[in-house]
């Protein structure tokens, strides 16, 4: 069995260096990687449908209709409904479904939770998968997060908190599916396919959040919201056996393969993978500008799609008099764009390099088309208060819009330290999930001290912050494999 080793005595540039990438085939959405693919894609489809599912049944799990969103208490609290309001409540739940006594600080503590536990293990999980492979750390990642789902219901009677401590561990379980899972990459991808391929894999996050917000509701009035988490956790629980039969953490695993694919992609990859295990060069990965510039630019981009998400609904509410979160559809509609621009805009970039565009440009076109609109949009929300359909219509379009970034700055790690990526896309995930905690503090002390003026100010952070980051990635961001990630060669005697 061959192994995926470097070709020995080259050092020349590798090609997702600013050489041009002419492919050797053209690419299969029949093939095994496409396949992998796929199953890396449902694997997200499940995680972040059940990450979300909380938002939607807290609307039925609270008791009290006195709860009102505060902006002036526990920044924490902020929003109470992340997908709902406890005012619109249903007001008939089927019977049997109980109900808790929860204000809005305990309300957004109980969502935060799951956030602290996906911090603690994003970072690890690109580095254990590194070492013991993709199939391994997310399958366990998967199966145990669909336990713990299925918990929950059962984790809310015996109390509040035993209720956080599963919603801890399930993060813990999400950060390991979610981080451990780039590792795969290393391995499947072709450097001129890795756009779509890791697009095609994390559009599943999307489609996920989509579904759950169409069918949670439904599910939660009709059959209680126990069987929300119950429904979710089982579909994790089926799919598990076929992650562990389907997916193989290397093409020379695989007992499915067509060799000519097989071929294909050791021959692609020759100079990038190394079957030999090394160590992480922390000092030199610390030293490192263009790995820097790759999580400020992350960090800054998730703290404009977590305002996206959960304030810009909420700022629609305030001024419009209308919840658009309570139409399935409507709440849904965001991330169902953004999946699809998800799709369009990695083949894009990947068609972009078959045309001699270098590698860095079209990393850097993404990250911009990415970043700038969707903060410009947010920017503008507040000046068109008196147009709903607008303003909806700006919320939609940066959402969509935003996700253009994923064949950008997000699989920069691919580029520039392809033997470590696994470990990078963790970290620099982890470091970016600091503005899903940090968001709500800022956002909400803003918004205390300023009713008048909070939106703008709001907005206009999210601009800085996103534009400040996408700047430091424009001037210092690169896509050639740097001397830190490079194998080191055996002197032999």
């Amino acid at each position: 069995m061959t192994e995926l080793s470097p070709t020995a005595g080259k050092n020349s540039q590798d090609i997702q260096g600013d050489e041009k990438v002419s492919p050797r085939k053209a690419p299969s959405i029949c093939s095994t990687r496409y396949g992998i693919a796929f199953m890396v894609h449902l694997c997200n489809f499940i995680i972040m449908a059940q990450n979300i599912i909380m938002n939607i049944t807290m609307v039925a799990m609270v008791n009290s209709t006195n709860h009102q969103p505060s902006f002036n208490d526990s920044t924490e609290e902020l929003p109470v409904d992340s997908f709902g309001d406890p005012n619109n409540s249903p007001k008939s739940l089927p019977a049997g479904a109980p109900v808790y006594d929860w204000n809005p600080q305990i309300q957004g503590i109980i969502f935060s939770a799951i956030n602290y536990g996906m911090i603690l293990t994003l970072a690890p999980s690109g580095y254990l998968a590194g070492r013991i492979g993709t199939k391994r750390v997310v399958g366990a990642a998967q199966l145990g997060s669909a336990l713990l789902v299925l918990f929950t219901p059962l984790a809310a009677e015996f109390g509040l908190v035993f209720l956080i401590a599963t919603r801890i561990l399930q993060g813990m379980s999400l950060g390991l599916g979610y981080g451990g899972q780039f590792a795969i990459w290393e391995r499947w991808s072709p450097p001129h396919e890795r756009s779509r391929l890791c697009g095609v894999a994390i559009s599943g996050l999307l489609l996920g959040t989509s579904i759950a917000i169409l069918l949670g509701g439904i599910i939660s009035q009709t059959l209680g919201w126990p069987f929300v988490f119950y429904i979710f956790g089982g579909f994790g629980c089926v799919c598990f056996p076929l992650w562990c039969v389907l997916v193989y953490d290397d093409p020379v695993a695989h007992p499915w393969i067509n060799v000519t694919e097989k071929e294909y992609i050791i021959s692609s990859l020759a100079q990038q993978v190394s079957s030999t295990k090394q160590p992480l060069p922390i000092k030199a990965m610390v030293r490192s500008l263009p790995l820097w510039s790759m999580c400020v630019c992350c960090f800054s981009h998730q703290w404009l799609m977590n305002v996206i998400t959960i304030y810009a609904p909420t700022y629609i509410s305030s001024v419009f008099n209308i919840d658009i979160r309570n139409s399935g559809f409507l709440s849904a509609l965001p991330f169902i764009i953004a999946w699809i621009v998800c799709l369009l805009g990695s083949y894009l970039a990947d068609f972009l390099l078959t045309k001699n565009f270098r590698l860095v440009t079209v990393r850097k076109i993404a990250t911009v088309l990415g970043s700038l609109p969707s903060s410009t949009f947010l920017l503008v929300l507040p000046f068109v208060a008196s147009d709903y359909i607008i303003a909806v219509s700006l919320l939609t379009l940066s959402c969509g819009l935003g996700l253009l970034c994923q064949p950008g700055v997000y699989v920069n790690a691919l580029d520039i330290a392809p033997r470590h990526s696994s470990f990078l896309m963790g970290m620099s995930r982890a470091f970016a999930q600091l503005s899903a905690v940090l968001v709500p503090t800022v956002s909400g002390f803003l918004l205390s001290q300023d009713p008048e003026f909070g939106w703008r100010n709001v907005f206009s952070l999210s601009f800085v912050i996103n534009t400040l980051g996408l700047i430091f990635y424009l001037i210092f961001g690169k896509a050639d494999v740097q001397d830190w990630a490079k194998e080191r060669k055996l002197t032999h005697l």
